[in-house]
């Protein structure tokens, strides 16, 4: 059995049952979803309903204290860590953290859970920044279709000398050529581009230590 998804991945055998403080966030998530839409459960990253969900307008920015930084920074490393598990390590109750949790994912703090790729070694060993200067007040049909892109990871709205910056991973450089000739380039409302080859890149740990809180 793939340990992943196994019950005894959690650290519970498949005849116990599951209790509260036992069950990760990913879980609760995943399960608060489902209650809203009469949707079946699966082990795709869960996509909490709410801000920027289509379920309506976000509430207004909550302040986090000390604990909440602290259990986004547990969760970050380890979506599937245990109701349990984040308490202990944030010297809370379970239900402290169980209700933590579960405001941070109603206010959309926390949008979803997903897994960290090693993009080399799934296929896609060529990564690019790639800049765009774009025709005035076309931002959002912009960004509707760098979204369609294969391959694109990130895109936000800048200032500067370029407006957008878009972070593509693609197979090999032809790919990330044809990428950038004929499909980026096509968008009537791009005016120029400029493409930024990823020679290394490293993701910071956000387990690690971060320094005081500003």
């Amino acid at each position: 059995m793939d340990k992943r998804f196994s019950t005894a991945w959690y650290g519970l055998s498949p005849s116990m049952p599951v209790r509260r403080g036992d069950r990760s966030a990913e879980q609760m998530a995943t399960d608060r979803v489902d209650a809203r839409t009469g949707g079946g459960g699966g082990h795709g990253g869960a996509e909490p309903d709410g801000p920027g969900g289509g379920a309506g307008p976000a509430p207004p920015p909550r302040q986090l204290d000390s604990i909440d930084r602290d259990i986004l920074r547990i969760l970050r490393t380890d979506g599937r860590a245990s109701i349990r598990s984040v308490a202990e390590r944030v010297h809370v109750s379970r239900a402290n953290a169980y209700a933590r949790i579960n405001r941070l994912i109603d206010d959309g703090v926390i949008r979803g859970f997903g897994a960290r790729i090693d993009h080399e070694r799934a296929g896609q060993g060529a990564s690019a920044y790639i800049t765009l200067k774009i025709v005035q007040n076309s931002w959002r049909t912009v960004r509707e279709q760098l979204q369609e892109l294969p391959g694109a990871a990130h895109i936000a709205l800048v200032s500067g000398d370029f407006d957008v910056l878009l972070l593509v991973h693609t197979p090999d450089n032809r790919t990330l050529r044809e990428l950038v000739l004929t499909r980026i380039q096509a968008i009537p409302e791009v005016l120029s581009t400029r493409t930024l080859l990823v020679f290394e890149e490293t993701d910071l740990d956000p387990g690690a230590d971060a320094g005081p809180a500003l």
